[in-house]
C-alpha cells in the first residue's frame, strides 16, 4: 500500500476483454465478483487521487470532441495531438441521468497519463521507506489509451463500467534518473470500476469509481530472447550450456523457464466536469500497476501513473 505521507511529498509529482454480447446478470455477477477479489489498496490510492485533482488540469487535451473532428489529417500531423483526449465542452447540466430498468454504455473512453512514477525502496536513517521517483517516457507519443467502451451498469445502488473493447493496452518504457529504463504495458484490460458511493441515478462531479484490472505480460508468447528462448517457441535454454540439463542450473532457471504472466493494477477515477447535452464527462485518474518481468526472469517495479480521461455515456 501507498501511504498518504509519500504522496503527498514534493517527489510524489492482447487478449480479448470479453463479448460484446454479454447479458447484464453476467455484467452485474463480474462486478460483485471484482469487488469481493479487490481488496486492493484504496486508501493509498485514494489518497494520490485527491493530490492528483488539486494539481491536475480536469481538461485532458486543449480540444473539444467537435473541434477534433472539425481538424484535417494534415493539421493534425507532427503535433502530438492524436496522443491526447479531448475535454468535456463546457456548458450545460452537470448531471448524466441513468435510469434504472434502462441499458447503457460508456463509449470513447480515454486515459491520458501526464505523470509516470517508479515506487523504489530507499533507505534512510528512519529505515527503508518507498517513495515515488520521477521519470521520462522514452517511447514515442502513442501511450495514449482510447476508443475505448463497456457496459455502464447497475448494482447494488452502485454504478459499474465494465471494460469490453478498444485500444486498452501500449507497450511503454519509462526511464529511471540514473539511466535504468523501465518497460511496461500501459494497460487497463478487464477493468470493473465502480462507485464508491451509492451514485445509481447519474454521473456528477461529485462521482468517484475505482477498481482493478488485469496487466499481461508486456511479451507474448512468439516472443524469443536474445538466446532464442521463448515460452511457446525456441529453445528450452541457452544453446552454448547443453551440459545444464543434468542439473546446476538453478541460478539461470528463471532465464530459462520463460512464462507469460497476468498480473493486477488498480485505479481510481474522480468526476471534475460533466456536459448533459453530449453525454461527456472527464476528470483525473491515478493509477498503480506493475512493469514488465522479461517473461518471468524479473521482479516487477510498482508504477504509479496520474493523468486526465475522457468518456461518453450513450443509451443502448
Amino acid at each position: 500500500m501507498i501511504s498518504a505521507a509519500l504522496l503527498f511529498s514534493p517527489n510524489a509529482a492482447a487478449f480479448s476483454a470479453g463479448s460484446r454480447a454479454a447479458v447484464p446478470t453476467q455484467r452485474v455477477a463480474d462486478v460483485q465478483m471484482a469487488e469481493n477479489a479487490n481488496g486492493w489498496k484504496a486508501a493509498g490510492l485514494a489518497a494520490a487521487l485527491a493530490l492528483a485533482t488539486g494539481v491536475q488540469s480536469a481538461s485532458a487535451g486543449p480540444f473539444t470532441r467537435s473541434e477534433i473532428a472539425s481538424l484535417t489529417y494534415e493539421q493534425i500531423k507532427g503535433t502530438g495531438l492524436a496522443n491526447t483526449c479531448p475535454k468535456v465542452e463546457a456548458g450545460g447540466a452537470q448531471k448524466i441521468a441513468v435510469n434504472s430498468g434502462k441499458k447503457y454504455k460508456i463509449e470513447e473512453f480515454c486515459l491520458e497519463p501526464t505523470s509516470f512514477q517508479v515506487l523504489e525502496e530507499k533507505l534512510t536513517k528512519n529505515g527503508l521507506v518507498t517513495e515515488a521517483v520521477d521519470t521520462k517516457v522514452t517511447t514515442r507519443q502513442t501511450y495514449v489509451l482510447t476508443g475505448i467502451d463497456g457496459d455502464l451498469v447497475q448494482a447494488d445502488g452502485k454504478l459499474a463500467f465494465v471494460e469490453q473493447d478498444g485500444i486498452d493496452y501500449a507497450a511503454t518504457t519509462v526511464q529511471l534518473p540514473g539511466g535504468e529504463r523501465v518497460p511496461f504495458l500501459f494497460t487497463v484490460k478487464n477493468l470493473v470500476a465502480k462507485t464508491n458511493t451509492p451514485a445509481a441515478d447519474g454521473i456528477t462531479t461529485a462521482t468517484k469509481f475505482a477498481g482493478g484490472f488485469k496487466v499481461p505480460s508486456y511479451r507474448t508468447g512468439l516472443f524469443l530472447d536474445p538466446k532464442g528462448r521463448g515460452t511457446t517457441t525456441g529453445y528450452d535454454q541457452a544453446v552454448a550450456l547443453p551440459a545444464m540439463q543434468a542439473g546446476g542450473d538453478e541460478g539461470m532457471f528463471k532465464e530459462n523457464n520463460k512464462k507469460f504472466e497476468v498480473l493486477d493494477g488498480s485505479i481510481e477515477f474522480k468526476v471534475t466536469s460533466v456536459n448533459t447535452e453530449l453525454g461527456e464527462f472527464g476528470g483525473v485518474f491515478v493509477q498503480k500497476q506493475p512493469s514488465d518481468t522479461d517473461l518471468g526472469s524479473k521482479v516487477p517495479k510498482e508504477l504509479l501513473l496520474k493523468g486526465a480521461f475522457f468518456a461518453t455515456v450513450v443509451e443502448q
